[in-house]
Protein backbone atom coordinates (compact mmCIF):
# COMPACT_ATOMS: atom_id res chain seq x y z
CA UNK A 1 0.00 0.00 0.00
CA UNK A 2 1.26 3.54 -0.77
CA UNK A 3 2.77 5.85 1.78
CA UNK A 4 -0.18 8.48 2.44
CA UNK A 5 2.16 11.14 2.51
CA UNK A 6 5.00 10.11 -0.58
CA UNK A 7 6.01 12.55 -3.34
CA UNK A 8 4.50 11.53 -6.39
CA UNK A 9 5.99 10.85 -9.00
CA UNK A 10 7.17 13.58 -12.36
CA UNK A 11 4.99 11.40 -14.48
CA UNK A 12 1.74 11.35 -11.89
CA UNK A 13 1.85 15.29 -11.99
CA UNK A 14 -0.56 16.95 -13.57
CA UNK A 15 1.87 19.29 -16.88
CA UNK A 16 1.22 22.75 -15.84
CA UNK A 17 1.09 25.61 -17.83
CA UNK A 18 4.85 26.05 -17.68
CA UNK A 19 5.51 22.57 -18.96
CA UNK A 20 3.11 23.09 -22.19
CA UNK A 21 5.24 25.97 -23.06
CA UNK A 22 8.61 24.38 -22.28
CA UNK A 23 7.12 21.26 -24.19
CA UNK A 24 6.08 23.76 -27.54
CA UNK A 25 9.50 25.54 -26.72
CA UNK A 26 11.98 22.60 -27.39
CA UNK A 27 9.74 20.75 -30.26
CA UNK A 28 9.85 24.28 -32.11
CA UNK A 29 13.46 24.92 -31.69
CA UNK A 30 14.27 21.44 -32.83
CA UNK A 31 11.41 21.56 -35.73
CA UNK A 32 13.04 24.33 -36.70
CA UNK A 33 16.80 22.97 -36.75
CA UNK A 34 16.22 21.39 -40.47
CA UNK A 35 15.43 24.36 -41.88
CA UNK A 36 18.75 26.17 -40.26
CA UNK A 37 20.70 23.54 -41.31
CA UNK A 38 19.09 23.97 -45.13
CA UNK A 39 20.28 28.02 -45.25
CA UNK A 40 23.95 27.23 -43.00
CA UNK A 41 24.27 25.00 -46.08
CA UNK A 42 23.82 27.56 -48.35
CA UNK A 43 27.84 28.89 -47.88
CA UNK A 44 29.28 25.89 -45.70
CA UNK A 45 29.78 22.84 -46.33
CA UNK A 46 28.55 19.91 -43.16
CA UNK A 47 31.38 19.40 -41.57
CA UNK A 48 32.24 23.00 -40.62
CA UNK A 49 27.85 23.19 -39.84
CA UNK A 50 28.39 20.25 -37.43
CA UNK A 51 31.44 21.97 -35.87
CA UNK A 52 30.00 25.15 -35.15
CA UNK A 53 26.82 23.65 -34.07
CA UNK A 54 28.17 21.19 -31.38
CA UNK A 55 30.90 24.35 -30.26
CA UNK A 56 28.26 27.35 -29.61
CA UNK A 57 26.36 24.14 -27.82
CA UNK A 58 29.14 23.53 -25.70
CA UNK A 59 30.11 26.83 -25.32
CA UNK A 60 26.28 27.97 -24.44
CA UNK A 61 25.93 25.01 -22.00
CA UNK A 62 29.28 25.85 -20.28
CA UNK A 63 27.41 29.54 -18.87
CA UNK A 64 25.02 26.85 -16.79
CA UNK A 65 26.55 26.57 -13.40
CA UNK A 66 24.60 23.36 -13.40
CA UNK A 67 26.72 21.65 -16.49
CA UNK A 68 29.93 22.10 -14.73
CA UNK A 69 28.90 19.44 -11.93
CA UNK A 70 31.79 16.75 -11.62
CA UNK A 71 31.03 13.80 -13.27
CA UNK A 72 32.93 10.46 -11.79
CA UNK A 73 35.53 9.10 -13.51
CA UNK A 74 34.39 5.70 -13.98
CA UNK A 75 31.10 7.48 -16.05
CA UNK A 76 33.82 8.32 -18.58
CA UNK A 77 33.81 6.03 -20.77
CA UNK A 78 29.79 5.50 -21.17
CA UNK A 79 29.91 9.72 -21.49
CA UNK A 80 32.42 9.16 -24.50
CA UNK A 81 30.35 7.02 -26.20
CA UNK A 82 27.16 9.05 -25.90
CA UNK A 83 29.62 12.24 -27.40
CA UNK A 84 29.83 9.72 -30.21
CA UNK A 85 26.21 8.01 -30.46
CA UNK A 86 23.93 11.24 -29.97
CA UNK A 87 26.17 14.20 -31.07
CA UNK A 88 29.06 13.71 -33.22
CA UNK A 89 27.73 10.89 -35.63
CA UNK A 90 24.16 12.01 -36.04
CA UNK A 91 24.92 16.03 -36.07
CA UNK A 92 27.72 14.85 -39.11
CA UNK A 93 25.10 12.56 -40.69
CA UNK A 94 22.12 15.09 -40.62
CA UNK A 95 23.67 18.22 -42.86
CA UNK A 96 25.52 15.96 -45.20
CA UNK A 97 22.27 14.01 -46.34
CA UNK A 98 20.92 17.71 -46.43
CA UNK A 99 22.46 18.48 -49.35
CA UNK A 100 20.30 15.24 -51.31
CA UNK A 101 16.66 15.69 -49.15
CA UNK A 102 14.89 19.18 -48.05
CA UNK A 103 14.42 19.99 -44.69
CA UNK A 104 11.13 18.57 -44.42
CA UNK A 105 11.83 15.23 -45.65
CA UNK A 106 14.51 15.20 -42.77
CA UNK A 107 12.14 16.11 -40.08
CA UNK A 108 9.50 13.36 -41.33
CA UNK A 109 11.95 10.66 -41.02
CA UNK A 110 13.50 11.77 -37.80
CA UNK A 111 10.36 11.30 -36.62
CA UNK A 112 11.44 7.26 -36.47
CA UNK A 113 13.59 8.03 -33.14
CA UNK A 114 11.48 6.35 -30.64
CA UNK A 115 11.07 3.18 -32.94
CA UNK A 116 14.90 3.14 -33.21
CA UNK A 117 15.05 3.46 -29.57
CA UNK A 118 12.78 0.45 -29.22
CA UNK A 119 14.34 -1.78 -31.14
CA UNK A 120 18.05 -0.63 -30.65
CA UNK A 121 17.61 -1.18 -26.80
CA UNK A 122 15.52 -4.72 -27.19
CA UNK A 123 18.45 -5.75 -30.41
CA UNK A 124 21.59 -4.21 -28.84
CA UNK A 125 20.91 -4.06 -24.92
CA UNK A 126 18.78 -7.07 -24.37
CA UNK A 127 16.01 -4.44 -22.33
CA UNK A 128 12.77 -6.64 -22.95
CA UNK A 129 10.05 -5.80 -25.34
CA UNK A 130 6.56 -6.52 -25.41
CA UNK A 131 4.36 -7.43 -28.51
CA UNK A 132 2.90 -4.25 -28.35
CA UNK A 133 5.73 -2.66 -28.46
CA UNK A 134 7.22 -4.62 -31.29
CA UNK A 135 3.84 -4.21 -33.15
CA UNK A 136 4.79 -0.36 -32.83
CA UNK A 137 8.10 -0.96 -34.03
CA UNK A 138 6.61 -3.02 -37.46
CA UNK A 139 4.30 -0.26 -37.95
CA UNK A 140 6.68 2.40 -37.67
CA UNK A 141 8.70 0.72 -40.35
CA UNK A 142 6.01 0.49 -42.51
CA UNK A 143 6.11 4.36 -41.84
CA UNK A 144 9.69 4.60 -43.05
CA UNK A 145 8.95 3.02 -46.38
CA UNK A 146 6.07 4.77 -47.24
CA UNK A 147 8.05 8.21 -46.72
CA UNK A 148 11.44 7.26 -47.98
CA UNK A 149 10.81 5.04 -51.28
CA UNK A 150 8.86 7.20 -53.41
CA UNK A 151 10.93 10.21 -52.49
CA UNK A 152 14.12 8.76 -52.86
CA UNK A 153 13.02 8.50 -56.66
CA UNK A 154 11.71 12.05 -57.12
CA UNK A 155 13.87 15.23 -58.12
CA UNK A 156 15.87 16.84 -55.84
CA UNK A 157 15.65 13.49 -53.77
CA UNK A 158 18.37 11.30 -53.46
CA UNK A 159 17.98 7.43 -51.52
CA UNK A 160 21.34 8.48 -49.99
CA UNK A 161 19.77 11.40 -48.34
CA UNK A 162 17.06 9.49 -46.62
CA UNK A 163 19.82 6.29 -45.97
CA UNK A 164 22.19 8.73 -43.84
CA UNK A 165 19.06 10.69 -41.89
CA UNK A 166 17.77 7.00 -41.10
CA UNK A 167 21.36 5.68 -39.63
CA UNK A 168 21.77 9.40 -37.79
CA UNK A 169 18.17 8.09 -36.20
CA UNK A 170 19.44 4.89 -35.39
CA UNK A 171 22.57 5.92 -33.69
CA UNK A 172 20.03 8.37 -31.33
CA UNK A 173 18.72 5.19 -30.58
CA UNK A 174 21.86 3.50 -29.83
CA UNK A 175 22.51 7.06 -27.34
CA UNK A 176 18.80 6.78 -25.87
CA UNK A 177 19.93 3.63 -24.18
CA UNK A 178 22.90 4.84 -23.24
CA UNK A 179 22.07 7.98 -21.61
CA UNK A 180 18.89 7.55 -19.67
CA UNK A 181 21.09 5.74 -16.95
CA UNK A 182 24.16 8.49 -17.58
CA UNK A 183 21.21 11.42 -16.90
CA UNK A 184 19.69 9.78 -14.26
CA UNK A 185 22.85 9.22 -12.41
CA UNK A 186 24.60 12.30 -13.03
CA UNK A 187 21.94 14.48 -14.28
CA UNK A 188 21.18 15.15 -17.22
CA UNK A 189 23.03 19.09 -18.40
CA UNK A 190 26.55 17.97 -17.12
CA UNK A 191 26.30 14.70 -19.26
CA UNK A 192 25.06 16.67 -22.57
CA UNK A 193 27.70 19.33 -21.48
CA UNK A 194 30.58 16.73 -21.56
CA UNK A 195 29.48 14.25 -24.23
CA UNK A 196 29.32 18.05 -26.63
CA UNK A 197 32.61 18.32 -25.32
CA UNK A 198 33.34 14.91 -26.71
CA UNK A 199 31.79 15.57 -29.62
CA UNK A 200 34.10 18.78 -30.27
CA UNK A 201 36.91 16.86 -30.10
CA UNK A 202 36.24 14.36 -32.61
CA UNK A 203 34.17 16.84 -35.25
CA UNK A 204 37.41 19.09 -35.42
CA UNK A 205 39.43 17.52 -38.48
CA UNK A 206 36.03 17.38 -40.60
CA UNK A 207 34.70 21.26 -39.10
CA UNK A 208 38.56 22.07 -40.25
CA UNK A 209 38.53 20.61 -43.74
CA UNK A 210 35.07 21.56 -44.67
CA UNK A 211 35.57 25.06 -42.86
CA UNK A 212 38.94 25.66 -45.94
CA UNK A 213 36.63 24.69 -48.50
CA UNK A 214 33.45 26.55 -47.36
CA UNK A 215 32.61 30.45 -48.22
CA UNK A 216 30.93 32.66 -46.11
CA UNK A 217 27.72 34.52 -45.58
CA UNK A 218 26.03 35.63 -42.56
CA UNK A 219 22.80 34.04 -42.88
CA UNK A 220 24.78 30.85 -43.32
CA UNK A 221 26.46 32.04 -39.98
CA UNK A 222 23.42 33.10 -38.40
CA UNK A 223 21.44 29.61 -39.00
CA UNK A 224 24.48 28.10 -37.10
CA UNK A 225 24.25 30.19 -34.64
CA UNK A 226 20.74 29.12 -34.00
CA UNK A 227 21.19 25.62 -34.16
CA UNK A 228 23.89 25.93 -32.02
CA UNK A 229 23.00 28.10 -28.97
CA UNK A 230 19.39 27.38 -29.47
CA UNK A 231 19.14 24.04 -30.83
CA UNK A 232 21.79 22.08 -29.17
CA UNK A 233 22.31 24.26 -26.24
CA UNK A 234 19.20 26.01 -24.75
CA UNK A 235 16.79 23.33 -25.87
CA UNK A 236 18.71 20.61 -24.31
CA UNK A 237 18.83 22.69 -21.09
CA UNK A 238 14.96 23.11 -21.27
CA UNK A 239 14.48 19.29 -22.00
CA UNK A 240 16.47 18.59 -19.45
CA UNK A 241 14.28 20.52 -17.06
CA UNK A 242 11.23 19.12 -18.70
CA UNK A 243 11.99 15.85 -18.62
CA UNK A 244 12.76 16.84 -14.65
CA UNK A 245 9.19 17.79 -13.68
CA UNK A 246 7.10 15.63 -16.14
CA UNK A 247 8.95 12.70 -16.97
CA UNK A 248 10.62 10.72 -20.34
CA UNK A 249 7.47 9.66 -21.30
CA UNK A 250 5.65 12.95 -21.75
CA UNK A 251 8.81 14.50 -22.50
CA UNK A 252 8.24 12.27 -25.66
CA UNK A 253 5.19 14.50 -27.13
CA UNK A 254 8.21 16.54 -28.94
CA UNK A 255 8.50 13.73 -31.27
CA UNK A 256 4.78 14.27 -32.57
CA UNK A 257 5.49 17.98 -32.85
CA UNK A 258 8.90 18.39 -34.52
CA UNK A 259 7.60 16.48 -37.87
CA UNK A 260 4.95 19.44 -38.54
CA UNK A 261 7.06 22.14 -36.95
CA UNK A 262 9.70 21.09 -40.07
CA UNK A 263 7.09 20.72 -43.03
CA UNK A 264 5.40 24.35 -42.10
CA UNK A 265 8.53 25.90 -42.13
CA UNK A 266 10.28 24.41 -45.22
CA UNK A 267 7.25 24.92 -46.80
CA UNK A 268 6.56 28.36 -46.05
CA UNK A 269 10.43 29.40 -46.30
CA UNK A 270 12.15 27.46 -48.40
CA UNK A 271 8.85 26.77 -50.87
CA UNK A 272 9.36 22.79 -50.07
CA UNK A 273 7.11 20.23 -51.82
CA UNK A 274 5.58 17.40 -49.56
CA UNK A 275 3.73 14.71 -51.19
CA UNK A 276 0.56 12.86 -50.25
CA UNK A 277 2.71 9.59 -49.68
CA UNK A 278 5.46 11.36 -46.93
CA UNK A 279 2.33 12.64 -44.95
CA UNK A 280 1.19 9.60 -45.23
CA UNK A 281 4.01 7.83 -43.92
CA UNK A 282 4.61 10.45 -41.57
CA UNK A 283 1.42 9.47 -39.96
CA UNK A 284 2.32 5.93 -39.66
CA UNK A 285 5.68 6.52 -38.40
CA UNK A 286 4.03 8.48 -35.61
CA UNK A 287 1.64 5.83 -35.07
CA UNK A 288 4.07 3.19 -34.20
CA UNK A 289 6.00 5.64 -32.13
CA UNK A 290 2.87 5.76 -30.06
CA UNK A 291 2.80 2.05 -29.53
CA UNK A 292 6.29 1.52 -29.24
CA UNK A 293 5.94 3.94 -26.40
CA UNK A 294 3.34 1.92 -24.72
CA UNK A 295 3.90 -0.43 -21.70
CA UNK A 296 2.84 -3.75 -22.69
Amino acid sequence: MSHPYREPRAEDKPMAPVDWSFLLIVSSIWGASFLFMAIALEDFEPGLVTLLRVGLGFVTLALLPAARRPIPRVAWRRVGMLGVTWMALPLTLFPIAQQWINSSMTGMLNSAMPIAAVLVAWIGFGIPTGPRRLGGVAVGITGIVIIGVPEASTAGTNAAGVLLVIAAVTSYGIAASIAGPLQREYGSVPVVFRALGVACVLCLPLGIVDGVASSFGWASFAACAAVGVGGTGIAFAIAATLNGRVGAVRMSLVTYIIPVVSIVLGVLFRDETVSIWAVLGTVVVLGGAFLSSRVD
